[in-house]
């Protein structure tokens, strides 16, 4: 089987955030960090090289395959800002306030900060802390 190339890593979330070209983009990804962090008082942490995740949680699959993963996380892509670990199925009455975003396979795509509500997107990220707790 394949080792997992999405670790946590010791690498400067600081220094990734402050790479991102887009300047927008590089705006967001800092906000959402600082968001993530409060939301979750959790510090920030590279997996690989380009999420920053927050927590961590062993998870289990059916097939028995084990592997640790962040609780939450994000990472400012070309197209928009891609947050992991939201629930979006467990949430559908906050999402259903949230704004303009598309999801698929558990991730939320938001282009802009400025398309969703902030407090909404905090109480989602705080939500998927508490169900990933329980």
């Amino acid at each position: 089987m394949a080792e997992l190339k999405t670790k946590k890593n010791a690498a400067s979330v600081d220094s990734f955030l402050a790479s991102v070209e887009d300047k927008g983009r590089r705006e967001d990804a800092i906000a959402v960090c600082k968001l993530m962090q409060e939301a979750t008082r959790e510090k920030p942490a590279m997996w690989g090289s380009a999420i920053v995740g927050f927590g961590s949680q062993r998870l289990v699959y059916e097939s028995g395959r084990e592997l640790d993963w962040m609780v939450v996380g994000f990472s400012p892509r070309k197209a928009n800002t891609v947050l992991y670990g939201i629930g979006v199925e467990k949430q559908a009455e906050l999402l259903a306030k949230l704004g303009k975003f598309k999801t698929g396979k558990g991730c939320l795509y938001i282009n802009k900060l400025a398309d969703v509500d902030v407090k909404v997107l905090k109480e989602l990220v705080k939500g998927a802390m508490k169900n990933a707790k329980s």
